[in-house]
């Protein structure tokens, strides 16, 4: 939510639409990184997008946030199309603001899942349950990133 709250920071978002908008975002932002992470080849999509190493702008995780939100979110505000869009623009911003907090965290002399849960805490947990061996994986990955992005799942 920090992040999507900065990212919004110079947009005039009406006050009546506010809380809807930036929850939005945060889950939208959310859902593409749990629905990533859950498909064959994700966790490297997401561990190439956090590290640095991929372009925010093309990424497709970035693509479906901002393709989740636009279905889940503005079709159902009925606002003006500028604002729309201007918000809209604003996801890869919220995704850049993610992008280069991936570093080797436990160790081992990789990038691996345990790295990206291990940074998105800041290194405040120890590996997350499953995390090595696959199991509880996605449930994992929403509540840490969820914790992140200020929702709780």
């Amino acid at each position: 939510m920090q992040q999507v709250k900065s990212a919004a920071g110079g947009v005039q978002i009406p006050s009546n639409v506010q809380p809807q908008i930036l929850n939005g975002m945060a889950s939208s932002v959310l859902g593409s990184l749990t629905q990533t992470a859950a498909r064959p080849g994700g966790v490297d999509l997401i561990r190439n997008l956090l590290s640095g190493k991929a372009n925010v702008a093309t990424s497709p995780v970035t693509a479906l946030a901002g393709n989740l939100f636009t279905s889940n979110v503005l079709k159902n505000l009925k606002l003006p199309a500028g604002l729309g869009a201007m918000l809209t623009g604003l996801i890869p911003k919220v995704m850049g603001n993610l992008s280069g907090i991936i570093r080797d965290r436990d160790g081992d002399g990789d990038v691996d899942l345990n790295d990206i849960i291990l940074s998105l805490t800041s290194g405040a947990a120890s590996a997350a349950p499953g995390a090595r061996s696959g199991g509880g994986l996605l449930g994992a990955a929403t509540s840490i990133l969820g914790g992140i992005l200020g929702r709780k799942k």
